[in-house]
């Protein structure tokens, strides 16, 4: 179950919506309905009922299609909206004695009424969470008809529901299907000007990242229910139609394979597309015409269906028939670029209040992360708060920006209190922030990402794409993408941008907000030295346009390059404040970023046997994640029974150059890798981990669900020889395991896990051993104790590669070392060589 809700509910690229404003469209809605109305009225009963029931399947379908197309949840229990539909009109036809022009539209309320309770507490939940609350939500309403013997008749059903009169059109089975053709029409239309009006590109803004849709003001939750409603009234209003199609209703009509098939109309057709439930409701209502020699086995070809669907066209039939006439050029040019007015917008000049935090606190459990922190991010000013991995940089910004609640202090914009408020209500009050993972809405354009932040939230009519698609919205919008310095296609689908572009949209949505002040979270990540340069630029102009920005950065050239006050934490207590000059000249911050005093290492290797020959090699090695490099050329060498090095501030590559050797991120072309002569330049990392290069992952990463020992011994997994007596070697080494032997990994604390994880990795019996940033995060105590025993692997001739942010600590167990800045080596030499060296600190705390 779990598999095939991931992949329905999975992210993809939705056919672009049309809107049904061009007069080929038009017109060819027109044929085809009409086409249907004229077959309910010539061809025989049969004929009939199937064409109704494929009607009926587009309505669930494009109801469907809201909730699964546009907000991207899965249901498979709208069978109970249709349920629900159907079993309104009958009663209240036959034992209360409505007309059906009353009780229709009432099975349709009912319905949307019970799909926007059931939203309020399934919505909380996702993927296959949500999809078991909405099947479980079928079976309760399959489950309750029978139970309501007096009402709904129990096993037996209702008997004798009358079609609906249209005058000289009669009053049978061509009624129910005119108006079911009719309704499919209406709902159609209904889709198409939703999902190009403004609600609908929040719907897909919701879909694609709930975090930034709260941080423009957007409510998820009520867009979602709202939805949710929506698409439950569509399958009521079919289950209405269904009730005098057929005459009767039995609890049995409704059961969960009616779901599934309600799913399939969805997938088969295409999801986000408005023409994909037509097509999948004709696929879906006559595949059982054309297998009727074959009933028993129906069930077995929709599944195969689907699964070929999923395989094939994971966009649906609409989706595929769309890629084809790209590949043969029916679409080129379709997304070109259009010229923005360049420099055409100014900022409002306004006064704008300043964010003020006093005593600000965040406890995670026993963890505090933030404690007891006053700080303000002034008006027209660049305010940076920098640190060292761990400090709390990111949970004070989560903080301000409302995703976090405060475990103690206040903050507040100009004089108003706003710790507790959530980030939507933040939002709208005009505090506006980006991320260090890009947050685009990558279903909607461009210009659309920044056309719906300048709403705040406020949506306008259900259907109405005034908010969205306005001119003078349109205009502005393009404007802001040109002021902060985009100048690709504002038509554009913005998961399609590279990375740069993502950032300078991601600050222009921001700024569509018009917020009094800006929070970015490392904007500068995975850009190049020019575009950071760029950036800096844009950031500059935005504070003396009168926006506070406070800013988290871990590159110092920039911070120290535009910020006018910098705040630097470590270990979520503020450590100083001041100008640049003061803050990089400050010995308490030298320490926090380089770790304990370099003393120590300017006597590293002391009386140490010289290493042998070269064991690792890495020559002209580039590497990224995109267009833009992030490793230049990187050439280090690492000999047997030698513990080298790796420093360098956050961002500068050292993460990077890890995977990389470790299989886990290929290398761009050119470079090399070498262990003892071997290429591992495109060896995977099963294959590197068999060669003995073995890495101990920043963050521990161990397995949380299995015990202390079960982590021990898959470390083994390619060695298996002597298994049981290594173990005991690894808790000798570790004690601290042994007395925690068979607890789950998850519940160590984050020093016990880095042991577990070095112990891990010692079992695969390392030629060199890999160690990514293995003291983040640990008390001062632990990390003694883990360099201790990293110095011990040392001594016992382990050859070792080790970034570590505690540069000192680093410098001290290793023989040389290397220094890096933006994905270049700058410095390298002995760790006496490189502590003396006045590249380190530059590296960690820029200046000249």
């Amino acid at each position: 179950m779990n598999a095939i809700v991931s992949a329905i509910a999975a992210p993809r690229t939705p056919p672009r919506p049309f809107g049904l404003g061009s007069p080929l469209q038009i017109g060819a809605l027109i044929a085809l309905f009409g086409a249907g109305a004229v077959m309910a009225l010539t061809v025989n009963h049969y004929y009939v009922f199937v064409l109704a029931n494929v009607a009926l399947l587009a309505v669930v379908g494009i109801g469907l299609n809201v909730l699964l197309g546009l907000t991207g949840q899965v249901s498979f229990g709208h069978v109970g909206f249709y349920a629900i539909g159907a079993y309104t009109v009958a009663i209240l036809t036959t034992r209360a004695g409505l007309s059906f022009w009353l009780a229709w539209p009432l099975g349709a309320l009912i319905a949307a009424a019970m799909g926007a309770l059931l939203a309020l507490p399934a919505l909380r939940v996702k993927g296959p969470y949500l999809a078991m609350i909405t099947i479980a939500f079928g079976f309760i309403v399959e489950h309750g008809i029978v139970e309501m013997r007096d009402l709904t008749g129990g096993q037996n059903g209702i008997m004798g529901i009358l079609p609906p009169g249209l005058g000289p059109l009669g009053a049978d089975e061509r009624a129910v299907a005119l108006l079911a053709l009719a309704t499919a029409a209406v709902a159609l239309c209904g889709y198409a000007w939703l999902s190009r009006g403004t609600w609908g590109a929040a719907m897909r803004a919701v879909r694609d990242s709930e975090t930034a849709s709260e941080s423009i003001g957007l409510n998820p939750l009520a867009i979602k229910v709202v939805a949710f409603a929506i698409s439950a009234a569509c399958a009521g209003a079919a289950g209405a139609l269904f009730a005098p199609l057929s005459g009767f209703v039995t609890p049995h009509t409704f059961g969960f394979v009616q779901s599934i098939l309600f799913v399939l109309v969805v997938m088969i057709g295409g999801a986000g597309s408005v023409a994909g439930p037509l097509i999948g409701a004709f696929i879906v209502g006559m595949l059982p015409e054309l297998l009727s020699s074959m009933e028993e086995y129906r069930l077995l070809f929709f599944g195969l269906l689907l699964l070929v669907v999923l395989w094939v066209a994971p966009g649906g039939l609409v989706g595929l028939l769309q890629r084809l006439r790209q590949r043969l050029g029916a679409q080129a040019g379709a997304a070109d670029g259009i010229p923005a007015p360049a420099g055409a917008v100014q900022l409002d000049a306004r006064a704008r209040q300043p964010i003020s935090a006093q005593g600000l606190t965040m406890q995670f459990g026993g963890v505090r992360a933030v404690g007891d922190l006053g700080l303000q991010a002034r008006n027209a000013a660049v305010t940076s708060l920098i640190g060292p991995n761990g400090a709390g940089k990111s949970t004070v910004l989560n903080m301000l920006s409302g995703f976090y609640r405060p475990t103690a202090g206040q903050f507040s914009l100009g004089g108003q209190a706003l710790a507790g408020k959530p980030a939507l209500a933040l939002a709208r009050l005009g505090i506006a922030r980006t991320y260090q993972t890009s947050q685009l809405f990558g279903g909607l354009s461009v210009e659309e990402n920044v056309a719906l932040a300048m709403n705040r939230g406020k949506l306008g009519p259900i259907l109405g794409a005034a908010r969205l698609r306005e001119a003078s919205r349109v205009e502005r919008a393009r404007a802001l993408l040109a002021w902060c310095g985009y100048t690709g296609s504002p038509t554009a689908r913005a998961a399609d941008l590279p990375h740069v572009d993502r950032r300078l949209v991601e600050i222009a949505r921001a700024l569509a907000l018009d917020p009094e002040a800006l929070l970015l979270d490392e904007p500068a990540a995975g850009l190049s030295r020019e575009d950071k340069n760029a950036l800096a630029t844009l950031l500059r102009r935005i504070a003396d346009a009168g926006i506070g920005v406070l800013l988290v950065e871990h590159d110092m050239a920039l911070v120290m390059g535009i910020s006018d006050h910098v705040v630097v934490l470590d270990a979520g207590q503020l450590l100083a404040a001041g100008d640049a000059a003061t803050v990089q000249s400050d010995p308490a911050v030298q320490q926090a970023y380089l770790g304990e005093s370099l003393e120590a290492a300017r006597h590293a290797g002391a009386g140490r046997k010289p290493p042998a020959g070269e064991m690792l090699g890495v020559g002209e090695l580039v590497a990224g994640y995109g267009a833009e490099p992030v490793l230049h050329g990187i050439s280090l060498q690492v000999r047997r029974g030698e513990a080298v090095a790796l420093l360098g501030a956050n961002g500068a590559g050292k993460s990077t150059l890890m995977k990389v050797l470790s299989g886990l991120h290929r290398p761009l072309d050119g470079g090399g890798i070498h262990l003892e002569g071997q290429d591992l330049s495109n060896a995977g990392s099963e294959a590197i981990v068999a060669r003995g290069l073995v890495l101990v992952p920043e963050g521990r990463q161990v397995f949380a669900e299995l015990s202390v020992l079960d982590n021990i011994r898959l470390g083994a997994f390619l060695q298996p020889k002597n298994r049981e007596a290594r173990v005991q070697e690894m808790l000798q080494r570790f004690p601290r395991l042994r007395e925690r032997l068979h607890q789950r990994a998850g519940l160590l604390s984050g020093g016990e896990q880095q042991m577990l994880a070095i112990a891990r990795a010692l079992m695969s019996r390392p030629r060199i051993l890999l160690l990514d940033e293995p003291s983040l995060g640990l008390a001062p105590r632990i990390i003694a104790e883990l360099f201790g025993a990293l110095e011990r692997l040392r001594d016992e001739g382990m050859t070792l590669l080790l970034v570590d942010q505690m540069a000192g600590l680093a410098l001290a167990v290793a023989d040389r070392a290397y220094v890096m800045e933006n994905g270049h080596i700058v410095a390298q030499g002995t760790s006496a060589e490189i502590a003396a060296d006045a590249a380190l600190a530059k590296a960690y705390l820029g200046g000249h």
